[in-house]
């Protein structure tokens, strides 16, 4: 049995505010606005594969090659992490951990830490370390190796995506297909295991607008 929704009592459970976006692009047409909403909500839940795996895939790796570069606790190493927000994370995350009553354990840390974290290691300031040491974590199909920049470019706007989501934030505007085929790219970089099994799972082509004429009246962003 469906049970009839109430366009009013769910423009009320998801505040004018959060709803507006989709009226505008509706052009006040509750029953399109809600179609709209409804799509960015299973976009969005399409996305969570290939973002997990990368992300998952991203920090295990760099872990990987500072642990047998250096030592588990790398992260520790003073001068090592550049700037005050990488090492700010570090001590975040260690407080979450043992606030728990756990041990800060290298690899709970390693998972504790935000994805930004991860992301930042592939910044302009740690181009000596990409040349040393980090340059390790990837290598394409053909078996040549990738720029630091490959990563940097890509990563910033797939983590703010991320952020977008993870607030349920609108994101059809963007150009979801270019992110995703980016995150799945480089997923294979990392990990070409983790890649497959993300094109084993991944439902971002069956719910994704193929001729994006259900997306026509929105305004594309600029990402």
């Amino acid at each position: 049995m469906t049970t009839e929704i109430s366009h009013a009592d769910l423009e009320q459970a998801l505040s004018l505010e959060r709803f507006g976006r989709y009226l505008a692009w509706a052009d006040g047409d509750r029953g399109r606005a809600l179609e709209l909403y409804t799509l960015n909500s299973l976009i969005s839940e399409s996305l969570y594969i290939p973002l997990q795996m990368l992300e998952v895939a991203l920090r295990n790796k760099v872990h990987a090659v500072m642990t047998e570069a250096l030592h588990d606790g790398w992260f520790h190493d003073d001068g090592l992490l550049l700037g005050d927000r990488q090492p700010d994370q570090i001590a975040a995350a260690i407080d979450d951990i043992t606030r728990d009553g756990r041990d800060a354990t290298p690899g709970r840390i390693v998972a504790e830490v935000t994805f930004s974290f991860w992301t930042a290691m592939f910044g302009t300031p740690y181009d000596e370390l990409w040349k040393t040491t980090l340059h390790r974590v990837a290598r394409k199909p053909n078996g040549k190796g990738v720029l630091r920049k490959d990563f940097a470019g890509p990563l910033t706007p797939i983590r703010i995506l991320r952020n977008r989501i993870a607030h349920h934030e609108p994101i059809i505007a963007w150009n979801l297909a270019k992110h995703h085929g980016k995150m799945v790219e480089l997923t294979e970089w990392l990990s070409p295991a983790a890649a497959a099994w993300c094109r084993q799972h991944d439902r971002f082509d069956q719910v994704y607008p193929k001729d994006r004429i259900s997306l026509a009246v929105i305004p594309k962003a600029e990402e």
